[in-house]
């Protein structure tokens, strides 16, 4: 095995990442682990190139060359074999004065601009296909393009018009960010919850919200899909529960084959964003069809490799690995 490294940008703690970098040593494939947001500008240093005259690949055609340093560990940017984008910690925006503000911007913009434009390397994902892939309205429009069933979905600012929604049909509202809240000092989330005509008031007017017709389901799926290759798992809530993530540790699981059609759509949605990892979420009715929800396009997956038996990590170790051959 050649020495061109693999980068995993991601935080301090994250067991996720761990897995596969535990099977990349294993496989003596050289990895920089380092959180942008957190060790940039010390103590990872960068020193990257691009442009005729300097220390390019001229062979090539250009591409940026360099080096990027963290410890006793330095990276040829022009040999990056793939860039792990996992759970980085946020770049500062500078919040503070002047001076900081300018600089905490010219780092999110330097580093993060070099490592998303490294020659022949492949990236799970691209920070900027997650980033893009985050917007619910662009994941429904993707899902029905490539032929997934999509429950009929209102998104408004217009209290009657939600009003109108909500009574023709069981619907349930969702947040459009699954980001996490505080409330009194303890972090919390907004878990997707059934909601009725009479329920609705100004507020909506407040921000979009998005209303969805309620599946009847009797199990949902999580299908991880890495590169072309689709893990799904059925996931068993109790009575009643519309959202699985709020009932963690009621949950049952099984392994699952994914519908060959479904696999294929699978991958084109994820093509039509340019990522190469997705984590989908389907609600499954009683005649067996498989309803789209959402794609976490940088979503969690190692708990259901363990409860499941879903070989995961060995399938990004394999992706990883592989990269992409050089230029």
């Amino acid at each position: 095995m050649d020495g061109r490294p693999v980068l995993v940008c991601t935080e301090s703690e994250d067991a996720t990442a761990d897995l596969v970098i535990t099977e990349l040593n294993r496989r003596r494939v050289p990895v920089i682990r380092f959180d942008p947001g957190r060790d940039f500008p010390t103590p990872v240093v960068l020193a990257a190139r691009i442009g005729a005259g300097g220390a390019a690949r001229a062979e090539s055609g250009g591409g940026w060359a360099g080096r990027l340093t963290f410890g006793q560990r330095t990276a040829d940017l022009s040999a990056v074999r793939a860039l792990y984008h996992r759970r980085p910690t946020p770049c500062p925006t500078g919040s503070g004065e002047r001076t900081a503000r300018f600089a905490a911007q010219e780092n999110r913009r330097g580093l993060g601009g070099v490592l998303g434009a490294l020659p022949g390397c492949l990236y799970l994902s691209h920070p900027q296909a997650i980033a893009r892939a985050e917007y619910k309205p662009a994941q429904l429009d993707a899902a029905t393009r490539v032929g997934l069933t999509v429950p009929a979905t209102l998104i408004t600012n217009e209290p009657e018009e939600a009003e109108r929604f909500c009574a023709e049909r069981p619907t349930i509202y969702k947040p459009l960010h699954a980001g996490t809240y505080e409330v009194d000092g303890e972090p919390a989330g907004i878990w997707a919850a059934p909601v009725e005509a009479d329920e609705i008031d100004g507020a909506v007017g407040h921000s979009a919200h998005l209303f969805q017709a309620r599946v009847p389901k009797v199990a949902d799926v999580r299908a991880v899909v890495v590169g072309e290759q689709v893990f799904s798992a059925r996931i068993t809530a109790p009575p009643g529960v519309v959202d699985w993530k709020a009932e963690y540790r009621n949950l049952t699981y099984e392994p699952v084959a994914c519908p060959e059609d479904m696999c294929g759509a699978l991958v084109r949605f994820l093509a039509d964003f340019g990522l190469n990892f997705g984590a989908f979420d389907f609600a499954v009715t009683a005649d067996g069809a498989w309803w789209f929800l959402e794609c976490n396009p940088n979503g969690q997956w190692a708990w259901l490799e363990d409860v499941a038996g879903l070989p995961i990590t060995h399938a990004i170790a394999d992706l990883l690995e592989n990269g992409m051959s050089p230029a």
